[in-house]
């Protein structure tokens, strides 16, 4: 599938460098901002900008899916790339994404599941002979048990 347009579900210069990279092969872009980010350069960068979120909410929309997925649908969105930070590791991002027929410009699904969790994350690189550093085997449910295991 050819890719006419991206969204970038960050901000700042990670959305300016992707936008960018788009602009010199041809795609056309896509931003999101919020209230807080209304005068912001990655909101003049893109091809077109839409607000996601209340005005009094200046950082949680960038991290809500189900807003990035709407206006990615509303615009014709062929692609969301997700910048860097929580929305890059989230498999539950990138499967929203495959859902509705978006290309997820990162990693596959079932690699964002292995990876993205420290404790698989660690199984995967034990069952492939990659170092790790040893840790807790138990999952530490108190401030107390944690204490404990810090002390051993």
């Amino acid at each position: 599938m050819k890719i006419n347009k991206v969204l970038v579900a960050n901000r700042g210069e990670i959305a300016i460098r992707v936008f960018r990279a788009c602009v010199e092969i041809g795609i056309k872009t896509v931003g999101v901002y919020t209230y807080e980010d209304r005068y912001s350069l990655h909101r003049y960068k893109a091809d077109e900008c839409y607000q996601i979120g209340d005005d009094n909410d200046p950082l949680k929309p960038y991290l809500d899916i189900e807003a990035i997925i709407k206006v990615a649908l509303e615009n014709n969105v062929d692609a969301i790339h997700p910048g860097y930070g929580f929305l890059s590791e989230n498999a539950n991002f990138a499967k929203r994404c495959e859902e509705n027929g978006i290309i997820f410009i990162g990693p596959k699904v079932s690699v964002l599941k292995s990876l993205g969790d420290k404790i698989t994350a660690k199984e995967v690189a034990v069952a492939n002979n990659v170092p790790i550093i040893e840790s807790s085997k138990e999952d530490l449910h108190s401030i107390e048990i944690a204490l404990q295991e810090a002390k051993i």
